[in-house]
């Protein structure tokens, strides 16, 4: 299975930007899809994640103002970010997990990672 993400950028305080990650593979073994993130000198947080039943979870930083979608017929998900902040600037990699986690903020929890895309959010 490979992850691509991709529709990051840089973008004004108060803008939007919509993020990708096209799953190719063995797409019949993934069922959840999950967004994290990582700014400078920080960790890895979770950002967004959908399970096989359709459930959503959101960092309660984003609730509100970000979007997680899944299109099972293009093996896509998508991440709609509205109202950003400098405070979202970070590399957001989307994941795989073969079954729900369990932990849905866990890295260990994913089997699969995509290579990152860059957002900026300039004040």
């Amino acid at each position: 299975v490979q992850l691509q993400a991709s529709g990051g950028g840089l973008v004004q305080a108060g803008g939007s930007l919509r993020l990708s990650c096209s799953v190719s593979g063995i797409t019949f073994s993934v069922q959840a899809m999950s967004w994290h993130r990582q700014a400078p000198g920080k960790q890895r947080e979770g950002v967004s994640s959908v399970y096989r039943n359709w459930r959503t979870y959101y960092a309660d930083v984003v609730r509100g103002r970000f979007a997680i979608s899944r299109d099972s017929a293009e093996n896509t998900v998508y991440l709609h970010m509205n109202g950003l902040k400098p405070e979202d600037t970070a590399v957001y990699y989307c994941a795989a997990a073969r079954q729900d986690p369990r932990l849905v903020w866990a890295t260990y929890e994913y089997d699969y990672w995509g290579q990152g895309t860059l957002v900026t959010v300039s004040s």
